[in-house]
């Protein structure tokens, strides 16, 4: 059933006070004398113990944190109908992109209000549906959750990967998708994978590491990994039975993944280096498991992404000479680079996506963040450019190079995804699945609009809210953004947008470097040695909102997650003055211990490698939130969030920071710990949690910025 919402949100209109006059008293955290030594410089580390993040003292701390953090967010007025609207909101359909294999088409469905969605399945476009798996049922408190699946070129079996409590560790089971009944088949240790089932239905190939003697449950979310490997498993045998298929003993750091071609004939296997987009390819030949792998790439001087072939021949995506991406043939007969064909050229917009569906190359390109595609012939030539329904962000354009349709999502700030069919024979668009609206879109607007950084650099922002908006300074103003790892932020849809705006708020979302919306040029503007100019850009985006009167610093608030997370530590120690709240979100914030956890070590392709490189170390140190927060400061009030089990961040990050500002802050702004249980990063969090972790971290910004919650309709 879903639940009751509030009646009464016509009359909800709460004025809320700002902050209080005396300072809040703080959970005693102990320091250390921990002192480390980086290249001749001196670093103390006090809560250092603060990482053993499941000791008795840490757990007190943890507590203290969380009641206290409690004790000021429960009693604000408001938040009961944030949460109401914000459900009201959230209670909607929502349908992802089908993809068919073999007759059978798979989807996920969610009616409105479940913690997880359901997959299904059906014979045709029209069959009846039928549950593949319910994540909803595999837990009481909804933290069990579907972490990937792979499916049979047939569509009769299935691999599905589970994670607990948020974790990136998955077990892998298969399921018979005719009798809904699983094989007595499990797989563990398994880590950042895909299951790409053989051609025969025989087995898949998966990545994990390789399997300890011992590993408690708390190394298991804290200790570093390395050796990435990709291992076959043969149906009706054990795990301990599977054969390493492909290593690399040499070096430790690169990231491993197997894909079978669509043909079955072949293993494409890609190797990154951590989470650089750049990787070497090695093709493995399955009808012919003795001949020599053919070593296609071997460095990594550019990314290279396979998109179908034809036999021998491949297509392939690469941002070789052409870091906006181009596409190129390659045939393995002649696999030497002089004998490789530039099929489609680089353009002025970044090429983010590529799919060969009709013997048909779908190109998704970025234009300033928006969607543009591009349809071409497989010889590259030019067929046209496919119009999208508005400005937005089309996703999908799936299959295979055989198949004659294909199906794709549209979405922009306003409007929820909508699914739509493309025949690629006839070239006939028709709406799928659409969403049926709890507000009225017409109501807002969005623009784009651009700025200019501190060196120069033009860049972008959308600008989401309320048609009528006065340019007087007193708009609350939440300034989102990302800025790293080549992850591109384009216009989508969210509850939770919508809400703001509703409450009389802005949405400005920035399009910083490090990000791939223009390219991987852009990308390297924004990481290691450059990683300053992506904070100046978000703090130059908050300087034009104040100077344009949209907002003004006591109505403007920031948020970001994971390097966003980041992000947002680094411009609050830069620029404490400018912002009139922040959010800070599972955020990797002791840059000088990131690599020493989990997969952490992985993003030194990004952020440099400060225990190995002078120069980067140097860069990193006068950046590092954790190590630039200042004894008796004034940081405007601030709400870390983080998670028990992030084995992402590693949440001793939210933990050493939040302890450590508390202790710098003054005058009386909050800085507030939130710490969520049975969670991770992110991925897989029940809805329930997510409208909570919204709703307070909503609260917490209205309170600061002294807005009035008005939900009247």
């Amino acid at each position: 059933m879903k639940p009751v919402l509030a009646a009464a949100l016509a009359s909800s209109s709460v004025a809320i006070a700002q902050q209080p006059a005396s300072p809040l008293k703080y959970p005693e955290a102990h320091t250390v004398d921990q002192v480390d030594d980086y290249f001749g410089t001196k670093v103390s580390d006090p809560y250092r113990w603060m990482e053993n993040v499941d000791s008795p003292e840490v757990k007190t701390w943890v507590d203290a944190e969380n009641a206290l953090t409690r004790s000021y967010l429960d009693p604000i007025p408001g938040r009961d109908a944030i949460k109401s609207r914000l459900l009201a909101l959230t209670d909607y359909e929502r349908y992802s992109a089908p993809g068919r294999q073999g007759k059978r088409y798979f989807y996920s469905h969610n009616t409105g209000l479940q913690n997880q969605a359901v997959f299904f399945w059906q014979e045709g476009l029209s069959g009846e549906p039928h549950v593949l798996i319910d994540p909803n049922t595999l837990s009481k408190d909804g933290t069990v959750a579907l972490n990937g699946m792979g499916l049979t070129d047939d569509g009769k079996l299935m691999a599905y990967a589970l994670s607990d409590a948020g974790s990136d560790w998955v077990t892998w089971h298969v399921r018979d998708i005719t009798t809904g009944k699983d094989l007595p088949d499990v797989v563990e240790w398994s880590k950042f994978s895909g299951a790409s089932w053989t051609k025969d239905n025989s087995g898949f190939f998966y990545e994990g590491y390789e399997r300890p003697d011992k590993l408690s449950k708390e190394s298991s979310l804290k200790s570093a990994n390395y050796f990435h490997k990709i291992y076959f498993h043969k149906l009706g045998t054990p795990q301990l039975s599977d054969p390493l298929v492909f290593e690399r003993p040499d070096d430790k750091e690169l990231n491993v993944g197997g894909s079978v071609t669509d043909d079955g004939r072949y293993l494409v296997i890609s190797m990154n280096r951590g989470t650089s987009p750049n990787n070497q390819i090695t093709i493995k030949d399955l009808e012919h498991p003795d001949a020599a792998p053919v070593k296609l790439v071997t460095t990594e001087e550019a990314a290279f992404d396979p998109i179908a072939n034809d036999g021998t021949y491949f297509w392939f995506k690469t941002t070789l000479d052409a870091p906006n991406g181009k596409v190129v043939g390659i045939d393995l007969k002649h696999p030497e680079r002089e004998n490789w064909k530039t099929l489609i050229p680089e353009t002025k917009n970044s090429l983010d996506g590529l799919t060969m569906v009709h013997d048909t190359l779908i190109a998704q390109y970025l234009a300033d963040a928006q969607s543009l595609v591009e349809l071409h012939a497989r010889d590259g030539k030019l067929i046209g450019r496919y119009e999208l329904p508005a400005i937005g962000t089309a996703s999908g354009f799936g299959g295979k190079r055989t198949d004659t349709e294909t199906f794709f999502t549209f979405t922009n700030f306003t409007t929820p995804a909508t699914v739509y069919r493309l025949d690629m024979a006839t070239m006939k668009t028709t709406v799928y699945r659409q969403p049926k609206l709890k507000f009225d879109p017409a109501k807002f607007e969005t623009k784009q609009v651009f700025f200019t950084s501190k060196d120069g650099t033009k860049v972008p922002i959308f600008l989401s809210y309320k048609k009528g908006l006065k340019l007087d300074g007193q708009n609350p103003t939440l300034l989102y953004g990302y800025g790293g790892f080549n992850i591109s932020l384009q216009p989508q849809f969210a509850p939770s947008y919508v809400l703001w705006m509703e409450m009389g708020g802005i949405y400005a979302q920035v399009t910083l470097r490090g990000g791939g919306e223009y390219g991987e040029a852009w990308h390297q503007a924004g990481m290691k040695l450059k990683k300053q100019n992506v904070f100046d850009d978000f703090i130059g985006a908050g300087e034009w909102l104040i100077a344009n009167k949209y907002t003004s610093t006591p109505k403007l608030a920031i948020q970001g997650g994971s390097n966003g997370g980041l992000l947002v530590g680094a411009c609050v120690t830069q620029r404490p003055e400018l912002f009139g709240a922040a959010v800070a979100q599972v955020g990797v914030m002791d840059m000088l211990r990131f690599d020493k956890f989990t997969i952490g070590w992985a993003w030194k392709a990004d952020y440099g490698a400060p225990s190995e490189n002078k120069e980067e170390f140097e860069a990193i140190y006068k950046y590092s939130p954790l190590h630039n927060l200042k004894p008796g400061t004034h940081y405007p009030p601030t709400l870390i969030t983080t998670a028990d089990h992030d084995d992402r961040v590693f949440p001793a990050h939210s933990f050493k920071f939040a302890a450590t500002m508390q202790k710098d802050q003054a005058g009386t702004n909050p800085v507030l710990i939130r710490i969520e249980t049975r969670a991770g990063h992110g991925g897989g969090m029940p809805l329930s949690k997510r409208v909570d972790l919204t709703a307070d971290e909503y609260i917490f910004m209205v309170k600061s910025l002294g807005m009035t919650v008005d939900l009247s309709q």
